[in-house]
């Protein structure tokens, strides 16, 4: 089992506003469930469900760009070259997730 990290630094209005964003999600994500409850028109859920897509990839951005700003750089200033190297993988699978 892989152990668990903290971020090296996370902006409290980042964090704020990301948490504000999940909240906003959340209640997105049970519209929906409502919206499939009521059977309603297909295109219209389909609409609500690219939204909550932009929502999440919001998030994602902004998590992004705190690891980036953060830990990443942490970890290819201060650290050893197999941290470094580390780091990069890291960074390449994120972003190659994150381009799905």
């Amino acid at each position: 089992m892989r152990a668990r990290r903290k971020a090296v630094a996370v902006e409290p209005d980042i964090k704020k506003a990301n948490l504000n964003r999940l909240r906003r999600i959340e209640g997105q994500v049970r519209g929906l469930h409502k919206m499939v409850e009521e059977e309603r028109y297909c295109a219209e859920i389909l609409v609500q469900v690219a939204s909550v897509q932009e929502a999440l990839r919001g998030v994602g951005r902004a998590l992004m760009r705190n690891h980036l700003r953060h830990c990443a750089t942490q970890a290819l200033r201060s650290g050893s070259r197999e941290q470094a190297e580390a780091m990069y993988d890291e960074l390449l699978d994120l972003i190659y997730r994150h381009a799905r």
